[in-house]
């Protein structure tokens, strides 16, 4: 293995663990999204660690997200109302507590493109090809 493919490795898997701490503390941090950082972690792993991907794909919690997202680029609607409901909290806690108005109208603007974003993925197919 050429030394220049070493160095890419260890990054890849750097950035693989270091969003995938991102994302599991997103699960406790109203406006620090959970699922862009798993599924980064997720593409970072695939190309520094065979192994971490496995792992994150075996997941019981992230795996199902990991699989419909590589396999068909989709999210279940769980999944985006959590994400629309935590944005919308997010929000109003940035409008309760920003010291300028145009902080929270900024940040509001830009979770606002992203749920729209998110809302408008395919969501998964139902097990067995149910519809």
């Amino acid at each position: 293995m050429s030394p220049v493919h070493h160095v890419k490795r260890w990054m890849w898997l750097l950035a693989a663990y270091l969003t995938l701490g991102l994302g599991i503390l997103g699960v406790f941090l109203p406006g620090l999204p959970t699922t862009p950082f798993v599924l980064l972690s997720a593409f970072c792993a695939a190309r520094g660690s065979k192994r971490l991907h496995a792992w994150l794909l075996a997941h019981r919690t992230f795996g199902p997200m990991i699989r419909d997202w590589q396999s068909t680029g989709s999210v279940t609607r769980r999944a985006k109302w959590w994400a629309i409901g935590m944005m919308a909290l997010s929000a109003a806690i940035m409008f309760a507590t920003a010291p300028k108005w145009w902080m929270a109208a900024t940040g509001t603007a830009i979770m606002a493109v992203t749920g729209t974003w998110l809302w408008l993925r395919p969501e998964p197919p139902a097990p067995g090809g149910a519809q």
